[in-house]
């Protein structure tokens, strides 16, 4: 149960890419300015999974290797200072409705101009586009040529 007094919460889509990147320092950045913390959430799903064709399995996808992963891309890219500030979590799901999900209750959810999939000359991702429309909560989309001190 949250009270009055608890921390705003920063919710921030991440992805690799280097918009993503630039969206988790900028995540990071405002909940110090607020006096936030900062969930960074990455959704995975199988390919296909979606699909009525055929079941859905992917015998390389391996949730452990995943979860490192993202704990690393945050002490990569904040260092460990600032990922000690950040708490990682993977989400199994279509990223869109992952984030959406994730952003109930956040002050602000945070997201790339452009992720790892797409077409080069959309202007907006499709997540952070669909995003935009149905988070409960504020959006900041940040582009990749951002820098954040």
């Amino acid at each position: 149960m949250e009270t009055q007094h608890s921390a705003a919460k920063i919710v921030v889509g991440v992805d690799g890419s280097p918009s993503s990147q630039a969206a988790l320092r900028w995540a990071v950045r405002y909940a110090g300015l607020v006096g936030g913390k900062v969930e960074a959430v990455t959704a995975w799903e199988v390919p296909g999974e979606a699909s009525w064709s055929a079941p859905a399995v992917d015998a390389t996808f391996d949730e452990e290797d995943a979860q490192r992963r993202l704990v690393d891309e945050v002490r990569t890219v904040l260092g460990e200072e600032g990922a000690s500030l950040v708490r990682e979590r993977l989400v199994h799901g279509h990223p869109v409705e992952v984030l959406v999900d994730a952003a109930d209750g956040a002050e602000m959810l945070v997201v790339g101009s452009r992720g790892r999939g797409g077409f080069r000359r959309a202007l907006l991702g499709s997540v952070s586009q669909q995003v935009a429309l149905h988070a409960p909560c504020p959006v900041t989309i940040v582009r990749q040529d951002v820098h954040v001190e």
